[in-house]
């Protein structure tokens, strides 16, 4: 049997203890989008600072499968775009423009998401975007930013329109092409993408199907001040993301090396 590029690519690094449980988290991040059919190809990215060491992040190698991702060959470069681990690989500029940006102005910004899904690409293209049409959407009205398209993220200069339309929310909708997901974890990431690739598939099957029922702002209020009651201890998401690992675990547990 051939041997799988990921293994082929994986590296020995000398790195820390903290740094190393970073990149396994990072890996699985990556194995596990790709198990629930989040990853496009080579392209998008998803980001983890590294712990301890300013300006210093996580980032997939440009040109690797997200299923070929490991916790040894992803890339440690710093918010200036040097590679600090040796890396033979690039790193995507989008990736690194964009990501490098938020990392840079947003402290809380440990891990970065951004996808480029059917779903939720479709909802960044509609006009009014995501709708209080569904239980997950309820979580996210007068959550999210609205960032209009620009083409593809490589000018550092659009750097300062993407954080001024961020604004004070943590979720990014750039219209016409994606969301960004910031966050303090990987869980809390994960489980953002979750609940929003539902409300933007479940919000096309409706509005495909007929007119929908819109939820009152007076409900979708309740909502949003009820659900932490309904939340795991652990952080936000830990508990769905070990469960999607434990999933992935049974079937390649490469993502490891």
């Amino acid at each position: 049997m051939a041997t799988p590029i990921k293994n082929a690519h994986a590296r020995n690094l000398d790195c820390s203890e903290a740094e190393w449980a970073a990149r396994q988290e990072l890996a699985a991040c990556y194995r596990v989008f790709d198990h629930l059919g989040w990853s496009e190809s080579i392209y998008n990215h998803i980001s983890l600072k590294v712990p301890g060491e300013d300006g210093a992040f996580l980032i997939n190698p440009y040109g690797l499968h997200y299923s070929e991702v490991c916790a040894s060959n992803l890339v440690k470069i710093d918010i200036d775009g040097n590679t600090l681990d040796g890396s033979p690989f690039p790193v995507n500029k989008a990736g690194f423009t964009q990501h490098a940006y938020f990392h840079r102005h947003v402290d809380w910004a440990h891990a970065i998401c951004h996808t480029h899904t059917t779903a939720t690409m479709a909802v960044c293209s509609m006009e009014g975007g995501l709708q209080p049409v569904n239980f997950y959407a309820c979580n996210f009205i007068g959550k999210l930013s609205y960032h209009d398209f620009e083409g593809v993220t490589v000018r550092e200069e659009e750097g300062e329109r993407l954080l001024a339309n961020l604004g004070n929310n943590r979720i990014l909708m750039l219209r016409n092409h994606g969301p960004v997901i910031l966050g303090r974890s990987i869980g809390e990431i994960f489980i953002q993408h979750w609940s929003l690739q539902r409300a933007c598939e479940i919000q096309l099957a409706t509005m495909a199907a007929g007119k929908p029922v819109m939820i009152p702002d007076e409900v979708v209020a309740v909502h949003q001040r009820d659900v932490g009651q309904v939340r795991l201890p652990g952080g936000p998401g830990k508990a769905d993301f070990d469960a999607w690992v434990r999933i992935i675990d049974r079937t390649d547990r490469s993502w490891r090396d």
